[in-house]
């Protein structure tokens, strides 16, 4: 979701929404009413914006339509293009299912469903809109005192609660988790998290975030989410959820295959509603059956088995189907095939449809009442267009999550300033949580942990505060900060997305910059932004340590090609940033390579600290002999500076993996690097076709044969480990038929039961081989037959050994580990053949193997 203003120049590609066979004129007149009802342009200057704004919707809807007129185009995309992208790409599925209130569901149901039978039509219709009085919350469902109902306050975000000069923490992303790699520690931070959203009076804390799932190596939102693996993501979202529920309820997002920021939204769609106009619509991600089961769908899976209150409806289109009025994705897979309980609420101005988003599946809308309000609802239960079941549904969905989770009355409903909800242990969580976040990849002569160096230098605008790092401040760390006003219809100027066009109809893309210039980067931007009430920088804590041990420092925080003083050490600390509503524009920044590359070229001993919001290149300076150590700290929220020194001097070995897959060249990623524009054959509806299938990230270097950087999984320590005695047993006291045995039956919360059955467990020992205590991450990688994919991750375990001991680590695997869904049977299948087992440091350091085999009459066994 986006709520802050972000500047941009207006241009994109234009579409009319209520006639696309003429040319229609939008007037100067127009414009100018709409324009000076936001109040963003000075009166002097009305008239100049107007004139510029009516020929550009009105030039470009002529370069549209000739585009469209062209030989060879099929003239439904300019006579009815909404129907010739809509219709039959999406199957229906309907009617939406009511939820059951089975298992744990049942005495929150029972309770809700006894709410709404005293509930008027009007009140169950207002329980699914937003309230005008948002209470200072991102978005608010209405109190119903005579009911003794106190409403729900949704906040952002997934690290922590966003709210401006407030007292509240600043978590590390979802980036600095995944690269943990440590579950234990997923489930304290959201734990943690939990109780600061619960003490600030927010029922809702919006995240986790399992989508994106990285399939765009740019992604602007790949720092919010878990990594770049279904697995990975999955195996960290069921415990972020489970410790954020304790308190609040949690709302994994954005579902489903929201994998580009760029065109996620119709260009500028709140500005230009007042005239009808819709500018370039939504991006459509189309994928087939399987890769949405496999990849996009598996983690929610997980998500939902945790008993996740909310599912949050993404922008985009699903297989030109908008994700809050997908019926295939909300009815059928959501709510049947996982067995949701709890509600969908869209993204923040991501329904495009009134009755018919209700009828597909969306439960709760934010933040605008302009399709729901004014009891459209009743009417339409009352004319007939909507069953008063799914109303009735919609109500207790919504205030079943809310019992189950979020009821209470202390300190009261709505972010509450003067309540300091931060928690003396919640400090140690933030800490411990960072510094796992960091992911050491080079360390050569012993460069690191440093050891009382007599004098060192300190490089990069990475590594002080900055002028404005205050949470007041919509400083570039934290562009989530910047004022919410709003357009006259309620949408949000974050609304406005960043430039994207096509060859055929106007200019190249932009995006945000790809460095933070205000000072060290310690969260991304946009709603996932934190705000944290103070904050340690790397230089404050550097300079801590260095008066502790006597050292001399010089610093330059500012030259690109700095003069050198002797140096025992010197460390350059760059960024890479990224923001909601927009893409990165590159992975890697001409000014901070030439800064390490020059620093390296004067100082021996030369040390880089990369503060990343997503994958970031380094082959420019990497094999450079005087640049000695590397480390990936990611965002490390408010404790950046201590996790740093925590890892720099040795307090704590490095335990961080990559969860993504580092290139040597941007070109590797193929269609997986940047986001799909628009082109001349969709200049209106942006296509992106999933063509790679389940082949993203790791999987897509090793089908194609490209030796990255540095490798998913990759991360070194300052131990040694050994890996011995792989063991490989199957269960055999579960049914190991290649179907599911309860297909056909009705899936409970997470999908078939028997998809978590445990068939087959492998099992390792793993010696520290070193001199000092060390956490190791042993990665489990299946050949799964017939799946096309030579290795994926189904296991992963993180312990910390000290040295001279030895740990075994076990990797239980369930039926839907090894299985491939079938798009025919449409069922996880069991594969009947040989299952590769590989157990290693990193998906191409493998250090253990072994083989099985399944056949069809259910049986298995162990082939050495």
């Amino acid at each position: 979701m986006a709520r802050g203003w972000k500047a941009v120049a207006l241009a994109g590609l234009v579409s009319v929404a209520h006639s696309q066979t003429s040319n229609p004129t939008i007037s100067i007149a127009q414009i100018t009413d709409v324009i000076n009802s936001t109040g963003i342009v000075p009166a002097n200057l009305l008239g100049v914006a107007a004139t510029f704004l009516s020929a550009l919707l009105n030039s470009t809807q002529t370069s549209i339509t000739n585009a469209l007129s062209q030989p060879g185009v099929d003239p439904q995309k300019l006579l009815n293009p909404e129907l010739y992208y809509s219709y039959g790409h999406s199957p229906p599925v309907y009617p939406s299912p009511q939820g059951s209130g089975d298992g744990d569901w049942a005495q929150a149901y029972t309770r809700a469903k006894a709410l709404v039978a005293q509930m008027t039509a009007q009140e169950k219709n207002a329980v699914v809109i937003p309230a005008k009085d948002t209470r200072s919350c991102a978005g608010f469902v209405d109190s119903i005192p005579r009911l003794n109902f106190s409403g729900i306050c949704f906040n952002d975000g997934p690290a922590g609660i966003r709210l401006p000069d407030d007292l509240v923490s600043g978590y590390p992303a979802g980036i600095s988790v995944s690269a943990s790699w440590d579950k234990g520690l997923a489930w304290q931070r959201s734990n943690s998290m939990g109780a600061e959203f619960k003490a600030k009076g927010i029922n809702v804390a919006l995240g986790p975030v399992v989508g994106p799932l990285g399939r765009v190596a740019r992604g602007g939102r790949n720092w919010e989410a878990f990594g770049n693996d279904p697995y990975l993501a999955a195996a960290l979202v069921e415990p972020s959820i489970q410790g954020l529920q304790q308190s609040v309820i949690a709302c994994v997002k954005h579902y489903i295959a929201n994998e580009q920021e760029t065109n996620r939204n119709p260009f500028l769609q709140g500005f230009l509603a007042p005239l009808g106009v819709n500018l370039n619509n939504s991006v459509s991600s189309n994928l087939d059956d399987r890769t949405m089961h496999e990849l996009y769908l598996w983690p929610f899976y997980d998500a939902v088995k945790a008993g996740a209150g909310s599912v949050m409806a993404s922008y985009n289109r699903i297989n030109n189907s908008y994700g809050a009025q997908n019926s295939k994705a909300l009815n059928g897979l959501l709510k049947t095939e996982l067995g949701f309980q709890g509600f969908v609420v869209s993204d923040w101005d991501a329904q495009h449809t009134g009755i018919a988003s209700a009828n597909a599946g969306l439960d709760l809308v934010m933040p605008s009442d302009r399709y729901w309000g004014n009891n459209r609802l009743v009417t339409a239960v009352n004319n007939g267009s909507m069953n008063s079941t799914r109303l009735d549904d919609m109500a207790t969905r919504v205030l079943a999550s809310w019992f189950r989770y979020a009821k209470f009355s202390n300190p009261g409903i709505g972010p509450n300033k003067a309540v300091d909800a931060r928690k003396s242990a919640s400090a140690q969580v933030i800490l411990q949580s960072a510094v796992e976040g960091h992911v050491l990849v080079k360390n050569i002569r012993s460069a690191l942990p440093l050891k009382k160096p007599k004098t060192m230098s300190i490089f990069g605008w990475d590594a002080p505060s900055g002028l404005n790092t205050s949470a007041s401040d919509a400083n570039l760390y934290a562009l989530g900060l910047a004022n919410t006003r709003k357009y006259a219809d309620g949408s949000d100027f974050g609304d406005i997305q960043f430039l994207t066009s096509s060859a055929a109809v106007g200019p190249a893309g932009t995006s945000f910059p790809a460095i933070a210039l205000n000072g060290t980067m310690i969260g991304g931007g946009g709603s996932g932004a934190i705000t944290p009430t103070s904050m340690i920088s790397p230089l404050d804590a550097l300079m801590r340590q260095a008066a502790s041990d006597g050292t001399t420092l010089h610093t330059d925080f500012v030259s690109q090609n700095p003069s050198v003083q002797p140096s025992d050490a010197c460390l350059v600390l760059i960024n890479a940033q990224a923001s909601e509503t927009a893409d990165r524009g590159t992975l890697a920044d001409e000014y901070s390579d030439s800064l390490v590359w020059n620093v390296a070229s004067k100082c021996s001993n030369t040390i880089v600290i990369i503060h990343n919001a997503g994958i970031r290149l380094v082959d420019r300076w990497i094999d450079h002999p005087n640049v000695t150590a590397t480390m990936f700290a990611h965002l490390p929220g408010q404790a950046s500076g201590d996790a740093l020194v925590e890892v720099l001097y040795g307090r704590q070995s490095p335990s961080g993996r990559l969860p993504y897959t580092i290139a040597k060249n941007e070109s590797d990623y193929g269609v997986l690097l940047k986001p799909t524009l628009p082109d001349a054959q969709n200049p209106q509806y942006s296509q992106v076709n999933f063509t790679e299938g389940v082949l993203i990230d790791y999987r897509h270097f090793i089908h194609q044969n490209i030796t990255p950087r540095f490798e998913f999984g990759y991360g070194l320590t300052y131990s040694t480990f050994g890996y011995s005695n792989i063991t490989i047993t199957q269960n055999t006291a579960v049914n190991r038929g290649l179907p599911p045995p309860d297909a056909g039956f009705k899936a409970p919360s997470g999908g078939l039961a028997s998809l978590y059955d445990y068939l087959t467990t492998v099992s390792a020992t793993i010696y520290n081989t070193g001199s000092v205590p060390a956490a190791e991450v042993a990665q489990l990688y299946l050949g799964i037959p017939n799946s096309g994919v030579v290795k994926a991750l189904r296991g992963f375990e993180k312990h910390w050994i000290q040295p001279g001991d030895s740990t075994t680590y076990t990797f239980p695997l369930r039926r839907r580990d090894l299985s491939v869904w079938d798009t025919c049977k449409q069922l996880w299948m069991l594969q009947e053949g040989e299952y590769q087992v590989y157990v290693g440091k990193s998906v191409l350091d493998i250090q253990l193997s072994g083989r099985f085999t399944i056949n069809g009459g259910g049986g298995g066994s162990l082939l050495e």
